[in-house]
């Protein structure tokens, strides 16, 4: 007795799905592409996919893209996988992505100029349709050759200066005056900044920031106070509070530049019998998970990671789908999430 079902060997074909459904083939087609669903009754979509998964049939995207020229995926650059920063991020471009019949490719570079261009061509060599990047550094030569070839981007809590890339980054410049603020009010009047790399716009944008916050304040704005981390990390946090340290600095309170070089700070204070925040207090930056977990749970710029990667996955498929329409960049708000880091100033420490 004959079976039309395919051998156990030989995979399911989209017109072994349309027989079994009783449908054509371009109507399985459009029923199983998220792109293309609408343009099929509800219940023929329902029957296509019930017979789909019985079948054990899935969509051959390689054979798609070769009919269509179009790949349906998307890049994601991201610099340090292990940065709690990101996976929200990366969250919310999925949840954009998927629904409009995308899929991501992340690679992380590690922060290696060498191996952003080895990742980011592996990408190209994949066809993916656009990239959203987050590894975007004030010199950044690979991200000016991408532009002049006319790669779609997208950039995802950086900015670039002179190149019309649209990005989607949080209000850092509020974020930071918002922490100033906050420690000028309980009566700080030393306060050291431990700023990002000076490489990239976040950093800048950060320390920039945070002198005029400071003269807003009516503070002194001394550089003596500034620290630069090479590295957004814990261990450059650390690295950057010693050598203020060392160096015989004055100053009762920290703005991080972000939440990792905070935590460093927490390092340091463990090392030198500081106690926080009786002797000197902490301002973070992103509001990573788990902040209210630390001893004392630490006070922080909360941005809107989820949001930032919708808003650049949305941006990223206009750009992609509307390439006449222009691109748009966007600042999204900041607030800021007091915790136990901060008290009043200890003025026996000056």
């Amino acid at each position: 007795m004959s079976s039309n079902r395919p051998s156990p060997a030989q995979p399911p074909t989209l017109r072994d799905v349309a027989e079994a459904a009783g449908v054509h083939p371009a109507t399985v087609s459009r029923a199983l592409n998220p792109k293309t669903r609408t343009q099929v009754g509800a219940e023929t979509v329902r029957r296509v996919q019930r017979v789909a998964k019985a079948l054990g049939y899935q969509p051959n995207p390689i054979a798609r893209s070769l009919k269509t020229s179009r790949s349906n995926t998307i890049g994601l650059i991201i610099p340090d996988l292990t940065n709690p920063l990101f996976p929200p991020i990366v969250r919310g471009i999925e949840s954009v992505l998927e629904p409009g019949g995308y899929s991501s490719l992340i690679v992380n570079t590690d922060n290696d100029p060498e191996r952003e261009r080895v990742k980011i061509e592996s990408l190209r060599s994949r066809q993916v349709e656009g990239l959203i990047v987050a590894t975007a550094r004030l010199d950044h030569p690979l991200l000016v050759e991408l532009h002049e070839q006319g790669v779609r981007m997208v950039l995802v809590n950086r900015r670039v200066e002179d190149l019309e890339i649209p990005y989607v980054t949080a209000d850092d410049v509020t974020g930071v005056t918002l922490a100033v603020e906050r420690l000028a009010r309980l009566g700080h009047t030393r306060i050291a900044h431990l700023s990002g790399p000076q490489t990239t716009s976040t950093g800048v944008a950060r320390a920039r920031a945070f002198r005029h916050a400071v003269r807003d304040q009516g503070l002194e704005d001394d550089p003596s106070l500034i620290a630069e981390c090479a590295h957004w990390s814990e261990a450059d946090g650390a690295h950057a509070l010693r050598l203020l340290l060392d160096r015989g600095a004055q100053f009762t309170a920290v703005v991080a530049g972000n939440d990792l070089i905070a935590l460093g700070c927490y390092d340091v204070f463990a090392e030198r019998g500081i106690s926080c925040p009786e002797d000197m207090s902490v301002v973070g930056f992103n509001d990573m998970p788990f902040l209210d977990k630390l001893r004392p749970a630490l006070t922080s710029v909360r941005i809107p990671h989820h949001d930032i990667g919708v808003e650049a996955a949305h941006t990223l498929l206009e750009c992609i789908e509307e390439p006449a329409r222009p691109p748009r960049s966007l600042l999204l708000p900041v607030s800021l999430v007091v915790r136990d880091s901060t008290a009043r100033a200890n003025e026996r420490r000056l």
